[in-house]
């Protein structure tokens, strides 16, 4: 495995290579969820390049950029066994100026759900991928479908750019108990992590009812608050896969939203159906 410091050397690295790259680019803190995007990459792809960078601007004042988990060395021997070919890990130097242009989120669908509570942060998101797109310039590029309002927006910016990469949704890998991967479970307490159960019960009730031809949204989401009870929701929605809100769930074109905090730490997951 070759790891690459700054996009210029990746740039020269990768010029005379005519192959299929597939391209993960994450935060670090890997885990299992991240290896099944490697791997879905390996499967499909004659080079893999996983990025690790933890991108400041996707952050908010208050928010935990400094406390955000970090294993370098873990995470380098995690693409290493993974099969990863290139690792870029550049510093943020490398990757923002001082007088940057940057990328403006739709003002619907990038302000609504989690761009609610966090308004800019898709801003920052966009921005940092659409310079790591163009410094790699995959064929494929792999995003995990439990965070779904990003993939969907990633989707939209690469459509509307007219950019030629393929973005790939990979499916939400789960820990044996339901709870879905992710690097903030690191911050939950024994207690924490079973009331953090609640948003997965709350998702498979979902599933249940649309199972039994319940199909209509407001009774779903209204048993999903049930079962949340006493967490802080930010939200419980059902929309179609173009994140528009509908009545009644569309087989194979509805996506069920959920955000909630559990103690200090928020948490995403979501179901597609």
């Amino acid at each position: 495995m070759t790891i690459v410091a700054t996009p210029q050397e990746l740039k020269d690295y990768l010029k005379d290579i005519n192959k299929s790259i597939g391209f993960v680019p994450t935060m670090g803190a890997l885990h299992e969820g991240h290896i099944s995007l490697i791997k879905k990459a390996r499967q499909e792809n004659e080079i893999v390049i996983v990025s690790i960078f933890l991108n400041p601007t996707q952050f908010l004042k208050g928010e935990d950029l400094e406390k955000y988990p970090k294993k370098d060395e873990a995470d380098k021997q995690i693409c290493k066994l993974s099969g990863v070919d290139i690792l870029f890990f550049p510093h943020a130097k490398d990757i923002y100026s001082e007088d940057e242009v940057s990328l403006q989120a739709p003002n619907v669908r990038g302000y609504v759900l989690e761009g609610a509570s966090r308004p800019s942060h898709f801003n920052g998101v966009l921005t940092v991928v659409m310079k790591l797109l163009n410094i790699v310039n995959p064929t494929n590029a792999y995003f995990g479908k439990k965070d779904a309002q990003q993939l969907h927006l990633i989707s939209l910016m690469v459509k509307q750019m007219f950019m030629s990469v393929n973005v790939v949704g990979v499916d939400t890998l789960r820990e044996k108990d339901g709870l879905a991967f992710s690097s903030r479970n690191i911050y939950l307490s024994k207690e924490e992590r079973q009331e953090a159960l609640k948003i997965s019960a709350s998702l498979y009730q979902a599933g249940r009812m649309i199972g039994k031809n319940i199909l209509d949204t407001k009774q779903i989401v209204e048993k999903m608050r049930e079962i949340l009870e006493p967490l802080e929701i930010s939200y419980v929605e059902v929309l179609n896969r173009d994140f528009e809100l509908i009545r009644h769930v569309e087989i194979s074109n509805t996506i069920i939203l959920v955000e909630a905090k559990v103690g200090s730490t928020r948490l995403l997951d979501n179901i597609w159906l």
